[in-house]
């Protein structure tokens, strides 16, 4: 059974060029900085950075 309350949080990625967001976790313990991710952004319609928003 997982402990409750583990080092597992919910994030929000924001487009760096767009309004377009993605929600997904991280492991506080591992990658305790903001992210920056490049990813796919539908309304631009390529890949741009995503940074973890508060």
């Amino acid at each position: 059974m997982a402990k409750a309350g583990g080092a597992r949080v919910n994030i929000v990625l924001e487009s760096t060029e767009s309004p377009y967001r993605y929600h997904t976790t991280k492991n506080k313990r591992t990658h305790p900085a903001r992210l920056v991710l490049r990813k796919y952004d539908p309304i631009l319609r390529r890949h741009v950075d995503f940074k973890e928003t508060k």
